[in-house]
C-alpha cells in the first residue's frame, strides 16, 4: 500500500469518526418519562358528580307557627338535641285558652239540655203507648192517642236536634283547641336544633304566601344521613337505585365510604351557565359515620356501574386520544407507539382487551414534549 492511499484512508477514518461523534453529540436527549407495569386487577366502571354534592339529613325541619304573636316560651337553644314531641316554642294564648274553657262549658250545656230533652222525648213515648193500650178498653177517645203520639214525635225530634246542637259544640271545643295548638311547636321528629330566629317577647309572624322568611326553629335529624350531587345529564342514563357508591367527603380527605344509590330524580335540573344534571342521591351503608357527619358537609359521589375482576389493565393517564399508548422497551432505551382495544374503564384505570402484554411498561405520562414512535426515554419519577 503505498504512502498516499494509507493517508486517505487515515483522513476517512478521522472524518467516520468526527461524523459519529457530531451525531452523537447533537442527538436528541432522552425524553424523561414516568412508567407503569401492565398489571391484572380490577377495574371499576364508574360515573362521578360534575359539581360538589351536599351531606343532607334525611329529615329536617324548618318549623315557624301558624299563627302570629308575641314569644311566651322558647325553652331551646341552638345545639340542644330533642326528642319527637318536646315543645320548641309557644306563643301568648291566654285568650285562645279561655277560648277553649268557655267553648268547654258551651258543651257541656248543651249536652245537659240534650239529656233532658231526650229524657223527655222517652217519657212521651211511653205516654203515647200507654194511650194507644187504652183505646182498646175504650178508657180514651181516637184523637187523644193520635195526639200523644204526635206529642212523642216531636220530643224525638227535639231531642235528636239538642244532640246535634251537642255535636257542634264539641265540635267548637275541637276547633278552639286547634286553634290554641297553633300557637306552640312540637318537635316532629328527634333531632337537634340548628338555629333559632326569635327571643322572649317577641312578635313573630308567619310568613305571607309566595314569600320565604326565616324559621323560628331550624331542626334537624342527627341520626340519618344521606349524600345529595349532581351527575351530568350525559352520564345519568346508567345510574339506577340500588347500584353500590363510594362517598368521600373534603372533611375526611383520606377516607372513602361505601353506600347505594336510593334516589335518581325525575327530571333535569337546568340551571343557567352550568350543564344540565340530575341529581342523585346515595345512602351510607354504615350508620355508625353518621356520628361523624355534619348536615352541610361537601362531597363527592362515584356510582359504580360495572366491575371487572382479574382483567389486564393500565393507568387511564396513559391513553391517548385514539386508543395509543407509547410502549417503553427498558433493553433497547426507546418507546414504541402502539393501539390497542379498551374496554371498561374509569379515571384511574381502563380495561385493556388487546394490544398490551402483562408486565410491560407503559408511558403514563405521554404528552411530554419529543415523544414519539422510537424515541430514546429515561424513567423518572411521575412528579419529576
Amino acid at each position: 500500500m503505498s504512502s498516499k492511499t494509507l493517508r486517505y484512508l487515515i483522513l476517512l477514518v478521522v472524518i467516520g469518526l468526527l461524523a459519529a461523534w457530531g451525531w452523537w453529540a447533537t442527538r436528541p436527549a432522552p425524553v424523561a418519562v414516568a412508567v407503569a407495569e401492565v398489571s391484572r386487577g380490577k377495574v371499576e366502571k364508574t360515573v362521578a358528580n360534575t359539581r360538589a354534592g351536599t351531606v343532607e339529613a334525611c329529615r329536617r325541619a324548618r318549623l315557624s307557627p301558624s299563627l302570629g304573636g308575641q314569644v311566651l316560651r322558647l325553652p331551646v337553644r341552638e345545639g340542644d338535641r330533642v326528642k319527637k314531641g318536646d315543645l320548641l316554642l309557644e306563643l301568648w294564648n291566654k285568650d285562645v285558652s279561655a277560648q277553649v274553657v268557655l267553648a268547654t262549658r258551651e258543651a257541656g250545656a248543651a249536652q245537659s239540655t240534650a239529656r233532658a230533652a231526650c229524657l223527655k222525648a222517652a217519657q212521651a213515648q211511653r205516654e203515647a203507648r200507654r194511650l194507644r193500650s187504652l183505646i182498646k178498653q175504650k178508657l180514651v177517645s181516637e184523637e187523644d192517642a193520635e195526639r200523644a203520639e204526635t206529642e212523642a214525635e216531636a220530643s224525638a225530634a227535639d231531642c235528636d236536634a239538642s244532640e246535634a246542637s251537642a255535636a257542634v259544640s264539641l265540635a267548637r271545643v275541637d276547633v278552639a283547641r286547634a286553634t290554641l295548638e297553633k300557637t306552640r311547636l312540637y318537635a316532629p321528629f328527634s333531632g337537634v336544633v340548628a338555629e333559632v330566629n326569635g327571643e322572649l317577647n317577641e312578635y313573630v309572624t308567619p310568613s305571607p304566601p309566595g314569600i320565604a322568611t326565616l324559621p323560628v326553629v331550624d331542626l334537624i335529624e342527627n341520626d340519618c344521613f344521606y349524600v345529595a350531587a349532581p351527575i351530568d345529564e350525559v352520564d345519568v342514563a346508567g345510574v339506577t337505585v340500588g347500584l353500590p357508591a363510594r362517598i368521600t367527603l373534603d372533611a375526611f380527605a383520606d377516607e372513602h365510604f361505601e353506600g347505594r344509590v336510593r334516589r335518581v330524580a325525575d327530571y333535569v335540573l337546568d340551571l343557567e351557565k352550568q350543564a344540565r344534571t340530575v341529581e342523585v342521591e346515595v345512602a351510607y351503608d354504615d350508620p355508625a359515620i353518621y356520628q361523624r357527619l355534619l348536615a352541610g358537609y361537601s362531597a363527592d359521589i362515584e356510582v359504580i356501574l360495572d366491575v371487572r375482576s382479574d382483567t389486564l389493565r393500565i393507568p387511564t393517564e396513559a391513553i391517548l386520544e385514539g386508543d395509543k399508548v407509547f410502549v417503553l422497551r427498558p433493553d433497547e432505551g426507546v418507546v414504541e407507539r402502539r393501539t390497542v382495544r379498551t374496554g371498561t374503564a374509569n379515571w384511574d384505570m381502563t380495561e385493556i382487551v388487546t394490544g398490551l402484554d402483562e408486565g410491560e411498561l407503559v408511558v403514563t405520562t405521554p404528552d411530554k414534549e419529543g415523544l414519539a414512535d422510537g424515541a430514546r426515554a429515561r424513567v423518572v419519577e411521575a412528579d419529576e
